[in-house]
């Protein structure tokens, strides 16, 4: 559906007057307006197999002279680290800010990221929602260590849902923050000018901004990779990994018939095309969310743009009331970080190996990286214990018992097992462990029966234990 300027402007009144009233600003207002124009338009936001061609060969950091270590070092002190902290963690049972979650030694994510930058003497700033930033902010608190000079925080906008029957504002009245949806991480961009921590930084001098997420306990500086970034003079550069089999359904890397590097997530990619697009040797390589930004790059981008990136749209369909299937159909508009790959001329990606992916999204991995499996080193890095192959290392917990974190404090009650020596831990069934308790090899502990079991203190489990 075209409208012309007098007829958009009638349609988007009632979200502008919802997000002024919010408080929302000018900023994020017009660039939801963009997004808002094509969803009217019919955009679906998807790309197209025919449109792209596959990636073939990258800058490999296995590859990196130890020479660009140095030119890391010496970058070092114009570098800021941004993670993204918006998350809750609803998916595993929680009600607050994800990276409280306990993971290592007493230590919660926030804990060792804090750490590490004390460590590091590189600053650390979160990008939060309005669930996380409170929570945040008070367990940063106690690390009065941390650089003062730089916002410690800030917030990530929200953006109103729409509905898919007549594509105005959503009402519910019932819970009217469902009303309202986080616009993807794409926001950052905007969100970083609108909070002047944008400015901020490039008023002290900062240069060079490491992004990921707070939940990756392998994104890291290393000083190789700044190195590299900051030699080749790059505005912007994606971290990515080789696709394995588990990664077929997530985003990947692509480029377009001129050559610019391009991010497909799977809400982009046409139906017809998800063979092609789960192809992992065809698309070699997905996005970590590890991103390298050149501030000073990016605030020319941003007002040579008059702020507005104009990264591609992604069209989520929900219900407005996630929980509930049978409430109104809703269109969430987001957008993809990563996405900001196609925006900069002259933007890179580097492969990278997986232990700088280590994303902690079910408790699989928790009990993994909780257990002795990973080691927490000196300068508070989460690495593989001695000669573990992590790639080889699977857990695999029965969701019915274990979906939840109560659950693993109920049935892990002196924490999970020894898994050093263990390639692959699954569980079936409900079963309660004791103190002790050594995995070697591949294990797997099935319980048939309609009552729970518990494996004793000290047990040592070398192979398939069934009870029925």
């Amino acid at each position: 559906m075209l409208l012309d300027a007098a007829q958009f402007s009638h349609r988007f009144r009632p979200f502008a007057e919802r997000m002024q009233a919010a408080g929302l600003p000018d900023i994020f207002i017009r660039t939801f307006a963009g997004y808002y124009e094509q969803l009217v338009a019919g955009s679906t936001g998807l790309i197209p197999e025919s449109d792209i061609e596959p990636v073939t060969s990258l800058p490999d950091v296995d590859s990196f002279s130890p020479e660009l270590a140095a030119v890391g070092e010496e970058a070092m002190a114009r570098t800021a680290v941004i993670k993204l902290n918006g998350g809750l963690g609803t998916s595993m049972g929680l009600e607050q800010a994800k990276s409280l979650l306990v993971v290592k030694e007493g230590l919660s994510f926030l804990d060792i990221i804090a750490r590490q930058s004390i460590c590091t003497a590189v600053p650390l700033i979160l990008m939060d929602s309005f669930s996380t930033q409170e929570d945040a902010l008070a367990a940063l608190s106690r690390y009065p260590e941390l650089d003062k000079d730089l916002p410690r925080s800030f917030l990530q906008h929200k953006a109103p849902k729409i509905s898919q029957s007549d594509l105005a504002p959503v009402t519910w009245p019932d819970n009217p923050s469902l009303e309202w949806c986080p616009p993807g991480h794409g926001d950052i961009y905007t969100a970083l000018v609108t909070s002047g921590t944008l400015a901020a930084l490039l008023a002290q001098g900062y240069e060079y901004a490491f992004v990921s997420n707070a939940d990756n306990l392998g994104a890291v500086i290393d000083r190789r990779i700044l190195g590299y970034f900051a030699s080749q003079q790059l505005p912007f550069m994606m971290e990515v990994a080789d696709r394995t089999q588990m990664d077929r359904k997530g985003g990947h890397l692509a480029q377009r018939p001129d050559g610019q590097l391009i991010l497909r997530e799977s809400a982009q990619c046409p139906e017809a095309d998800l063979d092609a697009f789960q192809d992992i040797n065809r698309h070699r390589y997905f996005n970590t969310n590890n991103l390298w930004f050149h501030l000073p790059s990016l605030q020319r981008v941003m007002q040579a743009q008059d702020y507005q990136l104009g990264l591609p749209i992604i069209r989520n369909q929900k219900t407005v009331d996630p929980r509930d299937g049978s409430s109104t159909a809703v269109y969430q508009l987001e957008t993809a970080m990563g996405s900001a790959i196609a925006i900069f001329a002259g933007a890179q990606a580097v492969r990278v190996g997986r232990e700088r992916f280590a994303p902690v999204k079910t408790t699989n991995e928790l009990v993994a990286v909780r257990s002795d499996a990973y080691d927490l080193t000196a300068d508070f890095r989460v690495v593989p214990a001695a000669g573990r192959h992590m790639r080889r290392f699977v857990v695999n917990l029965d969701p019915q018992y274990y979906k939840f974190v109560c659950d693993l404090a109920e049935r892990f009650p002196q924490g999970p097992p020894s898994l050093r020596q263990c390639t692959r831990f699954e569980v079936y069934g409900d079963v309660y462990f004791g103190h002790g308790v050594v995995c070697r090899g591949e294990v797997m502990v099935i319980n048939e029966s309609d009552h729970p079991v518990t494996i004793p203190d000290g047990a040592v489990l070398e192979d398939t234990q069934k009870f029925v």
